[in-house]
């Protein structure tokens, strides 16, 4: 039997759905209908202890009131646009503008913040719909996307679909926030993080880049060997001063469904590998969590409780036509794969 009740409403008296899949000892995901968003994600620790290893919002109000887009789908831009400005076939777009004069996450009322209709429901997955109509944010033509979340074995499959009617740009992503610990156990800083690329996109104080990608080679951003988080974060390197952490795009190595990531908790023994098809990866250590806004057991979340990891496009490739390109033409299906893999991340330290 699948599991699906009503978390609130919006507030034009629409029913926010909450649907369940999967069931334990595999994970188990509540996926809300507003925003496509990953709710709640309980799995086995490596500890043998179940736990909610993602961030979430308390009720609907916080989550239509809130900047942070925890757990969110994200379209139809994910990541900055400069200026909220691009040319598309000869002639400029201008989209909504709402982060230091950019376009972020598809501007003022992305993805994140609709009501998504439910196609269907099982005891393993959701399918989720939206329609973004032409002009949706300043973005040209009619974009239908789907959302689809299934639960197989110890992952946790997220693909994405999306088409049009005119030409436009596409790219999507999860926002989720882990903490392998426990939602509201603390920070992320003695997790350990591997990222698969030897390089990433420094960034203006805006959050958009500067030029070309750069080495991370003898830099804070090196983790192509297990590292902590704590210590990258605190560094006097002025990339990770101006973002107050990390907040970059990392270029993944290699191409297709690939391993973009690993991260690991020493203290519950918990391992999460993150695969996907795109050319990068977003990391994010929760730099602008700042206690206004309430959890999902009634706690406040604060800077590093929490880090997402965003596989997408690079962030303003619309401006950049040397970069993986965004544009979506009719008859063309724009495809989306995200895996989270569990697993044990070894002996559970004392």
């Amino acid at each position: 039997m699948t599991a699906d009740r009503v978390l609130g409403q919006m507030p034009d008296g629409r029913a926010v759905r909450l649907l369940t899949i999967g069931a334990a000892p595999r994970p188990v995901v509540e996926v809300l209908a507003l925003g496509a968003t990953v709710h709640r994600l309980e799995v086995t620790g490596g500890d043998g202890v179940r736990r909610n290893v993602v961030l979430g919002h308390a009720d609907v109000d916080e989550r239509l009131t809130s900047s942070d887009y925890i757990g969110g789908t994200i379209g139809r831009y994910a990541n900055r646009i400069a200026g909220g400005r691009f040319t598309l076939d000869g002639r400029e777009v201008r989209v909504g503008t709402h982060d230091r004069g950019n376009s972020l996450h598809g501007g003022p009322e992305g993805f994140d913040v609709r009501l998504w209709d439910v196609v269907s429901h099982d005891t393993d997955s959701v399918e989720l719909s939206l329609v973004s109509p032409d002009g949706d944010q300043g973005f040209p033509g009619e974009v239908r996307v789907t959302v689809t979340y299934r639960v197989e074995g110890d992952t946790v499959a997220v693909t994405m679909t999306a088409t049009t009617d005119a030409t436009t740009v596409v790219n999507l992503t999860n926002h989720a926030y882990l903490n392998l610990d426990g939602e509201g156990a603390g920070t992320i800083d003695a997790h350990l993080l591997t990222v698969d690329s030897d390089a990433y996109t420094p960034v203006d104080a805006t959050g958009i880049p500067l030029g070309d990608h750069a080495p991370v080679e003898g830099t804070p951003f090196d983790f192509r060997s297990a590292a902590a988080i704590g210590p990258a974060i605190r560094t006097e390197h002025p990339q990770v001063v101006d973002a107050r952490g990390v907040d970059h795009n990392y270029v993944v190595r290699g191409t297709g469904l690939r391993r973009h990531a690993v991260l690991a908790s020493p203290g519950t023994g918990t391992h999460l590998e993150l695969w996907s098809d795109q050319p990068g990866v977003q990391v994010y250590t929760g730099n602008f969590l700042d206690g206004t806004r309430r959890s999902t057991t009634g706690a406040r979340y604060r800077q590093g409780d929490g880090i997402a990891l965003e596989p997408q496009l690079f962030p303003d490739s619309p401006n950049r036509p040397e970069w993986p390109s965004a544009v979506l033409e009719p008859g063309d299906t724009y495809r989306f794969c995200l895996e989270w893999r569990f697993g044990r991340a070894g002996t559970v330290e004392a």
